[in-house]
C-alpha cells in the first residue's frame, strides 16, 4: 500500500493543528463520541464491555463535590457496598457534576466507574492519603527508593471485568507538589500512578480525560484483555515521567483513538526490569495501537522499554501522528535487561517537527540495583516500519546495538523524511552494531540497512482483542 502524497499529508497535518488550537480554547479532543447531555429525569447511556444490573451515585454514600471535602471514605463505602452485587449482574458507581477530592481507593470486580462530563475527580495532594505498597515483583526495590511505592489513585488487583468510563469526565492528579519534591530528590518511594490495575482480566478505560498525574497516567500490569479508547491525557511537557499509557507484562491490549500531551513517552511498552523481570517472565504481547496522536518534546510517541526483561512480542501500531516530539518509535534497552523485542509492526506514521524518527539504543544505563547480569542481552527479531512521512526532522535515524552483539531483523520501507537546516550540518543517519534491510527510504539509510525488493510486512489477521463488541448500556439511575 502506498503512502499518502506529501501534499495530502501536509493538508492532514494542517487540519490536525487547527483541531489542537481549538482544543486549547476548551474543547477537548475525545468529546465527539458518547457525549450525552443529561436532562432532568433522564437515564445515562454508554458503551462498555459489560452492562450492570445495579447502580448508585457517589452522593448516596456521603460524597460532597465541592472540591474541598475529602471523599476517600465515600468512594470506599460506595465500592464496598456495590461489590456485593458482583455475582448479581454487577454494579456501576456514577460520579455526577462537581469536583470530588479524594485519596487513593480500590476498585472491585464486575464494576463500572462512570464519570459525568462535568465531574472532576481531584487527587489529594496530601501524601498520607496515598498508602504505601510493596514493590512490583518484576521491578524489585529501586536502590534509591527503598520505601516501596505509593498506591495509585484508582487501584485494584486480582479483578475481573472493570470499566472506567464517562462522557468525558476528568481525573486530575494535581501532581505539582509531587513533581516539585521529585525534582528536589526528596522521595524514598516511587510516586503514584493515576490508574493502576494489577492481575486484572477484562479492563476498559474509555471516554475520559486524565491530567497531571504525579507519575505515569495509566499502568495496566500483569493484566489481559485491556481496551483503552477515546482517552485524552494531558500533562506539562517539561515534567519528567508523566507517561501516558504504559502496558506492562500484559496480553491482548487495544489502545485506540487517544490524544496525549506528555513530558515523557506517550505510550511506553514494558515487561519488567533486569533480573526481576527475567525471573517473573511475563511478556507484553498481542498489543494493538492505532490512531494515536502525541506531543512529547523530550520523549517518544511509542517506546519499547527500557524495562522489557520479560519480553515484548507482536506489537501492531498504525495511523500514528506525532508533532513537536523527540522521536517516533524508540527502542530502549541495556546489557542486563535480557528478554526480547520481536515481531514489531509499525505502519502509517505522520510526523512533524521531530528530533529523531528512528531511534534504537542498547546503552540505556538505569538499573534497580547492582544484582543484574551484564551478560543478559536482549534478542531482536523482525522489527518493521513502513509508510512513514516525516517533515522538519533533525536526525533520520540513530540505531545503536550492543557492541559485538548486533541488533538484527530491522526492516524499513516507503519512508520519506524532510530534513531541517540543523540536520544538514551532520549525517542524517548513525548506525552501529545493527543489521537490517530497507526499500524506498529517503534520505538514503546507512549501509547496514541493505536493499530489499518488497515492502516490510504488517499482519493482515485480526487479534482477538480487536473483535470485542461493546454493549450499549443504560444506567438504572435517573438524573434529577
Amino acid at each position: 500500500m502506498s503512502i499518502c502524497s506529501e501534499s495530502c499529508r501536509i493538508k492532514v497535518y494542517e487540519i490536525f493543528c487547527i483541531l489542537v488550537l481549538v482544543g486549547s480554547f476548551g474543547i477537548r479532543i475525545g468529546e465527539s463520541k458518547n457525549v450525552q447531555v443529561l436532562k432532568p429525569n433522564s437515564k445515562l447511556e454508554y458503551s462498555a464491555l459489560n452492562c450492570r444490573k445495579h447502580s448508585g451515585f457517589l452522593t448516596d454514600y456521603g460524597g460532597v463535590g465541592d472540591g474541598k471535602t475529602l471523599n476517600t471514605k465515600a468512594f470506599q463505602s460506595a465500592i464496598a457496598n456495590l461489590s456485593q452485587y458482583a455475582s448479581d449482574g454487577g454494579a456501576e458507581l456514577i460520579v455526577t457534576s462537581g469536583r470530588w477530592l479524594t485519596g487513593s481507593f480500590n476498585l472491585t470486580s464486575h464494576f463500572t466507574l462512570f464519570i459525568h462530563r462535568s465531574a472532576v475527580i481531584l487527587a489529594s495532594q496530601n501524601e498520607s492519603d496515598w498508602p504505601l505498597l510493596a514493590p512490583l515483583p518484576s521491578y524489585g526495590v529501586d536502590q534509591n527508593l527503598t520505601e516501596g511505592r505509593f498506591s495509585s489513585l484508582l487501584f485494584g488487583m486480582n479483578l475481573t471485568d472493570v470499566v472506567i468510563t464517562g462522557n468525558n469526565g476528568t481525573i486530575d492528579g494535581q501532581g505539582a507538589p509531587w513533581w516539585d519534591k521529585f525534582k528536589k530528590g526528596q522521595f524514598k518511594a516511587t510516586r503514584p500512578f493515576l490508574i493502576e490495575l494489577m492481575y486484572t482480566d477484562q479492563l476498559q478505560i474509555s471516554n475520559i480525560t486524565l491530567a497531571n498525574s504525579p507519575f505515569w497516567h495509566v499502568h495496566p500490569v500483569y493484566s489481559s484483555n485491556v481496551v483503552i479508547q477515546m482517552v485524552t491525557i494531558l500533562a506539562p511537557v517539561e515534567v519528567p515521567n508523566t507517561d501516558g499509557i504504559n502496558p506492562d507484562s500484559c496480553t491482548n491490549v487495544l489502545i485506540e483513538d487517544v490524544y496525549i500531551v506528555s513530558g515523557d513517552d506517550c505510550i511506553a511498552i514494558k515487561s519488567g526490569w533486569d533480573q526481576y523481570g527475567i525471573k517473573v517472565g511475563l511478556p507484553t504481547e498481542h498489543l494493538v495501537i492505532r490512531r494515536l496522536t502525541c506531543k512529547s518534546p523530550d520523549s517518544a510517541a511509542i517506546a519499547l522499554g527500557s524495562e522489557m526483561s520479560g519480553g515484548i512480542q507482536d506489537v501492531r501500531a498504525e495511523d500514528i501522528t506525532a508533532f513537536d516530539t523527540q522521536s517516533a518509535v524508540r527502542i530502549k534497552t541495556a546489557p542486563g535487561r535480557g528478554g526480547y523485542i520481536k515481531d514489531i509492526f509499525v505502519k502509517g506514521m505522520t510526523l512533524k517537527n521531530m528530533q529523531y524518527v528512528f531511534w534504537v539504543s542498547g546503552a540505556y544505563k538505569t538499573h534497580p540495583d547492582d544484582g543484574y547480569d551484564p551478560k543478559a542481552l536482549a534478542e531482536f527479531k523482525n522489527i518493521n516500519y513502513r509508510d512513514v512521512f516525516a517533515e522538519n526532522v533533525t536526525i533520520a535515524g540513530s540505531l545503536e546495538g550492543y557492541a559485538n552483539h548486533p541488533f538484527t531483523g530491522f526492516c524499513m520501507s516507503n519512508v520519506s523524511m524532510t530534513l531541517n537546516e540543523e540536520a544538514k550540518e551532520s549525517s542524517p543517519w548513525t548506525c552501529t552494531d545493527i543489521k537490517g534491510v530497507s526499500k524506498n527510504v529517503i534520505p538514503k539509510p546507512c549501509d547496514l540497512l541493505t536493499g530489499k525488493e518488497t515492502d516490510c510486512s504488517f499482519p493482515e489477521d485480526k487479534l482477538s482483542i480487536e473483535t470485542i463488541e461493546m454493549k450499549s448500556c443504560i444506567s438504572k439511575k435517573k438524573f434529577f
